[in-house]
């Protein structure tokens, strides 16, 4: 009988000990975080592991490709043709952290515009967990080289969203948070860089 509570006692320590390493290792090694992309009708796989590289290099998340999935009727944009980026956020909202690809035209609305379907590159929660990416405009009259870096700065620049950040205010035209006002010329000016005040926002 001693015996059998000695192993238990000795089995409940092993795992009181396991458990505070856990939380030590929690508050020392920080484990990076995961962002799950989703391919939404047929994404190429070759710019889903652009992404996937870019996310991983910048922002240090753990990227995690999830099976495709198909297009649905109920994220059609009003006009047919194309999709609705703010439908596409509410109906694949999730607590994960969910990067969303699709080549597909993707729109929203912009008063600014005087337009109820302004073609986008790509739209995100501020602050939030989700983002949607169309590659569709990103291709336009682009060299892979060129279509690589568009691709890259606007996940990231939607991702910063996500964790946040507004449009750029700092000046600094290199930073990816600066608002593209709905020109490819402005993603193009850009670089794979965060400004100090952008940085500072989020921690880094």
């Amino acid at each position: 009988m001693k015996i059998l509570l000695i192993k238990h006692y000795t089995l409940c320590f092993l795992l009181l000990l396991s458990a505070i390493a856990k939380q030590a290792n929690a508050i020392f090694y920080d484990e990076p975080k995961v962002i799950y992309i989703q391919p939404l009708g047929n994404v190429d796989k070759s710019d889903i592991n652009i992404v996937k590289a870019s996310v991983e290099q910048f922002y240090h998340y753990r990227c995690i490709i999830k099976p495709q999935i198909n297009f649905t009727n109920d994220i059609l944009a009003d006009s047919k043709t194309r999709y609705e980026a703010n439908r596409i956020l509410s109906k694949y909202n999730t607590s994960e952290n969910l990067l969303i690809l699709t080549d597909k035209d993707i729109a929203c609305a912009n008063p600014e515009r005087h337009s109820t379907e302004w073609g986008i590159f790509g739209l995100g929660y501020r602050p939030g967990t989700t983002c949607v990416i169309s590659t569709f405009r990103l291709k336009r009259k682009a060299t892979a080289q060129l279509f690589n870096s568009r691709l890259t700065k606007v996940c990231l620049h939607e991702i910063g969203h996500n964790l946040g950040l507004n449009h750029c205010t700092s000046g600094d035209k290199r930073c990816l948070m600066n608002d593209a006002n709905g020109t490819i010329k402005e993603v193009d000016q850009e670089q794979i860089f965060l400004c100090g005040k952008c940085r500072k926002a989020i921690g880094t």
